[in-house]
C-alpha cells in the first residue's frame, strides 16, 4: 500500500515554475545497499579507524578528516578492492529510475562524500557507469597504500566534508535550476536545507519533518520513480502540499 506522502512547507524561496530539475543522489546506503566505505574498513582497516570514527561522530572532527585518516589505514591491494567491490550491491530499482529520469530530460548524478574509484566501479558493473560522479578522490601510493584527495572540498562547509553537497546544490541552482535530492542519512541532512525538494529515507525522513524541509519518504529507487512524474510537474512543494 502507498505510504501517504508528507509535504513540508518550502525552506528556500520557489524557483520559477519552469525552471529545470536536477536529480542529486546520495551514495553510500542510497544507491548502495551498504556503506562501502565502512565495509572496506571493516575489511582492510588497520586498527585506529573506529576512533577517527567516534571523533566525527562526537563532532571532533569533520568527515574529511576522518576519511582521510581512515583511507590511510586501508591495507589491500588494487585486486583485493576490485574484487570486494564486485561483491556490493545496488538498489535493485536504481538503474530503472535512471533511465526513466534521464528520458524525461533530467540530468542524475551522483553527488557523495564517499570514495569516486569505489563509486563509479560499482556503477560501472551495474551499466551504469555514464553517470557523473562528484566524490572523494582514491589515489594508490603503493603496493598496499591509499591516500584521499578532495577535490570538490570547500573551506566554508559548515560539516567540513570532503564533498560539500551544499556547494554542488548551489552550482545547479545558480544557473537557474532546481535540486531534487536523494538521500538517506547524516551526511545528507546539511544539503537536504539547501535542496529545492528531498526524496528522504532512513535518518533523513526524520530531519526533514523537524525541520520543515519539503520531502517524501521513499522506501526504495521503486518508490522513488513512482514519485518522480508528480514532483517535476509541481510548481512548488507548496503547491503540491495545498
Amino acid at each position: 500500500m502507498r505510504r501517504s506522502i508528507p509535504i513540508a512547507p518550502a525552506a528556500r524561496q520557489a524557483a520559477p515554475a519552469n525552471a529545470p530539475w536536477t536529480i542529486q543522489c546520495d551514495f553510500d546506503g542510497t544507491i548502495s545497499v551498504e556503506d562501502v566505505t565502512d565495509s572496506l574498513l571493516n575489511r582492510f582497516g588497520k586498527p585506529g579507524w573506529q576512533e577517527l570514527e567516534d571523533a566525527w561522530e562526537r563532532g571532533e572532527i569533520g568527515s574529511r578528516e576522518c576519511m582521510k585518516g581512515q583511507v590511510a589505514l586501508l591495507d589491500m591491494s588494487l585486486a583485493e578492492l576490485q574484487a570486494h567491490l564486485a561483491t556490493i550491491q545496488v538498489d535493485p530499482h536504481f538503474a530503472a529510475f535512471a533511465r526513466a529520469a534521464r528520458a524525461m530530460g533530467l540530468p542524475v548524478q551522483v553527488v557523495s562524500d564517499g570514495i569516486d574509484h569505489c563509486i563509479s566501479t560499482v556503477l560501472t558493473l551495474h551499466g551504469l557507469g555514464d553517470l557523473p560522479v562528484y566524490a572523494n578522490r582514491l589515489v594508490q601510493t603503493g603496493a598496499r597504500s591509499w591516500q584521499l584527495q578532495s577535490p570538490h572540498a570547500n573551506a566554508a562547509c559548515v560539516r567540513a566534508s570532503g564533498n560539500c553537497k551544499c556547494e554542488r546544490a548551489a552550482t545547479a541552482q545558480d544557473t537557474g535550476g532546481r535540486v531534487l535530492f536523494v538521500g538517506d542519512s547524516t551526511s545528507d541532512f546539511c544539503v537536504s536545507g539547501k535542496a529545492d525538494f528531498v526524496f528522504a529515507k532512513y535518518k533523513l525522513i526524520d530531519y526533514c519533518r523537524s525541520r520543515g524541509i519539503p520531502h517524501a519518504e521513499y522506501a526504495d529507487f521503486g518508490e522513488a520513480l513512482a514519485l518522480l512524474p508528480a514532483t517535476v510537474s509541481m510548481r512548488t512543494a507548496a503547491s503540491m502540499a495545498a
